[in-house]
């Protein structure tokens, strides 16, 4: 069956080839905004640009952003799991990966992983992703690249509300809801998600204590619920003044199974509970910026079982600064907080022209970080600051004979209460002729150790493998240097985009096997102390250097002007040295996680029967190779098909009416793929086999919806900066 889906495919392509008709290619004219700061149509954006189009979005039906980054480009890979999303992009974790939503920070890590459920899919205009530390507008947190999500923006003349409600596979709802309004120069929206899965269970069989078992109530994934309500408020007292003030409120629960036959194993002894708030103001004022931001994540045990907790009591009357461990049992009902992040950050940027075609971005930042962990830090809390500014200048010039040039190069300066000051420079090139892009760049990226990194202490259970996992107040910076070199060619019909690169991390940060005699003191008695159980200690240390090197192939190709075909492949090979405690010396190893070969490939087709009626058709597919992994085995590689199909329904507003019906129908890993490897080893993919759903979506309308051109004039493209 596979085969004929892809001779059809390849059939259909050559029968079109024959086609002489030209028109435009709707990507073409695509305005982005995060490689520069400021807005560039796509084909003329100095630094590569990868853009995940409303229509891509729309035809694809993914129910989480962990689904659509997966399955419609090649560089990402996931392991989801309760506390998030372990995401991985060409080679690095979660740590080097910066998320945007609307050029700001997402917060919401937990174990290193974030939780992309606090981003609604439905709430999605388009996503950006510039790959590599290449911009001098963002952080440590950028070296692996940056994925800025747009969200949808209602600016309707009265009111606007939308409703969408999907059901699908083990009873996975997601519900999602948008009331907009504006009267005269005031702004309102509010948008409201729900999401609840019931989980699944791929095997039976898992290791735990020691043995195999073989009736395992254990899920693959647990089940959850969660719901989110945000706001957000603007005013515009005058032309080129925009204020704003936005916040939101996130609430997640994972239900957890206990296993009776072995319950000493604590992960079954309780549920999982995020709570999570936001909340910002800020105003632009012409081409300048400013932004106060306050973010919340915590997250609890709410205990479902009887479980023996150690509390460490610490003070002069308990000896010393180690203080002294005792047991305390939890009883069901009870609820205990294991960690709270909070931040405050504060931006002013802005955009000023030059002389001689230049333009300047420049800006100044402030982050307060702090964290609460009453028995997962030495002294219950710990905190952190670091202060930047920042310069980046774009020079563009127009040779003649459609031969371009742009040279962008910047400057962060950072300022960090632990580290000291650090400079990092940043220097991108890009030559157009014709249809055809060069684009060559080079950036330097710092990154001080995290809060956690320095101070946080957890046990990791995996399997019947225990992990006893150290923060390190010794650790140092880690540096890197990132090159790239790209080709792009975007004519009427077809383009193409071949990108390599090579990222070299110095003193890279990772968790390290330990001796006992490496833990600090006052700890070792937490969870080494009796020696029934062996807990392997791990600590986080600067390892001597890693390497992350690969190419990315993107291909899209306009068929018919209601069929395109695209797709992406991506090789990557990574190295890093790890310090061996058998041999006392540095070894060479693959990253974890590391997959040598991704990719994904779709056909979109799009077609309006009648005004009153449109049929949307996506069949894709996603694949890997196997990922290595050092100590749990191999994931294994696999290859899973996707078709959905949409229905639109579009209605003549007028007053309060029905603006518009869709309905969406899917079907995801057609061919049945499940990788029963026991829990908890199952480490290439954790989908449960073929699931389906359906969508239900409606939008009212009170008034005429103020039209906004998306294409914007070379003075608008200098002058104004992201949203």
């Amino acid at each position: 069956m596979k085969k004929v889906m892809a001779i059809g495919l390849w059939l259909l392509a050559s029968c079109a080839m024959a086609q002489t008709d030209i028109w435009r290619q709707d990507s073409i004219e695509e305005v982005v905004v995060t490689g520069t700061g400021t807005r560039h149509l796509l084909k003329d954006a100095p630094v590569q640009t990868e853009v995940i189009t409303q229509q891509m979005l729309s035809q694809y039906g993914g129910k989480s952003l962990e689904e659509i980054l997966a399955g419609l480009t090649a560089s990402f890979a996931f392991n989801e799991g309760d506390m998030g999303s372990q995401m991985q992009l060409n080679g690095l974790g979660n740590s080097y990966i910066l998320i945007l939503v609307d050029g700001k920070r997402i917060h919401g890590d937990v174990g290193g992983e974030n939780d992309l459920g606090l981003i609604d899919p439905q709430n999605i205009e388009k996503i950006e992703i510039v790959k590599g530390a290449q911009s001098a507008l963002y952080g440590s947190d950028a070296m692996a690249g940056v994925i800025n999500i747009i969200t949808k923006k209602h600016s309707e003349a009265g009111f606007y509300v939308d409703n969408s409600t999907r059901y699908g596979s083990h009873n996975d709802l997601r519900q999602h809801n948008t009331v907009a309004f504006t009267l005269g120069k005031f702004n309102s929206q509010t948008n409201f998600q729900l999401q609840r899965n019931d989980g699944w269970q791929n095997t039976a069989e898992e290791w735990a204590e020691g043995v195999v078992l073989t009736d395992s109530r254990n899920k693959t994934v647990n089940e959850y619920r969660n719901w989110q309500v945000a706001e957000r408020l603007t005013y515009q007292p005058m032309k080129g003044l925009e204020l704003y003030a936005e916040g939101s409120y996130y609430k997640k629960n994972i239900l957890r199974p206990q296993n009776g036959r072995h319950p000493s194993c604590d992960v079954y002894t309780y549920d999982l509970r995020y709570n999570n708030a936001s909340a910002s103001v800020g105003g632009k004022w012409n081409n300048i910026t400013l932004d106060v931001d306050w973010n919340k994540h915590a997250y609890y045990y709410d205990y479902t079982a009887k479980h023996y907790d150690y509390v460490l009591l610490q003070g002069e009357e308990y000896g010393d600064q180690n203080g002294e461990w005792f047991s305390v049992a939890m009883m069901p009902g009870q609820s205990k907080l294991q960690s709270d992040q909070q931040r405050v950050m504060a931006q002013l940027k802005g955009i000023f022209n030059l002389p001689y075609d230049n333009m300047l971005n420049a800006g100044a930042e402030y982050r307060y970080d702090y964290l609460k962990a009453p028995e997962r830090t030495e002294t219950g809390t710990a905190d952190d600051w670091t202060g930047a500014v920042y310069v980046q200048d774009e020079w563009h010039y127009v040779c003649g004979n459609g031969i371009a040039t742009n040279v962008t190069a910047g400057l962060r300066l950072v300022d960090n209460h632990n580290f000291g000051f650090r400079l990092t420079p940043k220097v991108s090139t890009m030559a157009s002729v014709g249809d055809f892009r060069f684009r060559l760049g080079w950036s330097q990226g710092f990154k001080t150790p995290t809060v956690k990194e320095l101070h946080y202490r957890y046990l990791h259970i995996m399997g019947s493998s225990m992990f006893f996992n150290i923060g390190n107040v010794n650790l140092d910076p880690q540096t890197s240097n990132y090159y790239s070199a790209n080709v792009e060619y975007r004519g009427r019909r077809f383009t193409a985009a071949v990108t390599g690169y090579l990222n070299k991390l110095d003193r890279m940060i990772a968790l390290v096997n330990v001796s006992e005699s490496e833990i600090p003191p006052g700890v070792t008695q937490a969870y080494m102390g009796d020696g029934s159980t062996k807990v392997q200690a791990r600590m986080y240390k600067n390892m001597d250097d890693a390497r992350t090197s690969g190419v990315d192939v993107t291909l899209s190709y306009r068929l018919l002007p209601e069929l395109t075909l695209n797709g992406a492949y991506s090789y990557l090979d990574t190295k890093a040295h790890l310090y061996d405690e058998k041999t006392d010396r540095m070894t060479t190893v693959v990253i974890d996680g590391t997959a040598h070969h991704k990719w994904s490939a779709s056909a979109l087709y799009s077609h309006a029967f009648t005004r009153v009626y449109k049929l949307g058709v996506s069949l894709s597919t996603r694949g890997s190779s196997k990922r290595y992994y050092q100590n749990n085995g191999d994931g294994k590689g696999y290859q899973i098909w996707r078709i959905s199909t949409t229905h639109d329904f579009p209605f003549k507003a007028s007053k309060f009416k029905i603006q518009a019906v869709r309905l969406e129908f899917g079907v995801d890993n057609i061919f049945n793929y499940v990788d029963r490897t026991m829990h908890p080893y199952h480490l290439g993919n954790n989908t449960s086999g073929t699931t389906v759903y359906g969508t239900f979506s409606i939008k009212f309308s009170g008034g005429k919806r103020v039209k906004q051109n998306n294409i914007l004039s070379t003075k608008q493209n200098n002058n104004d900066e992201q949203d």
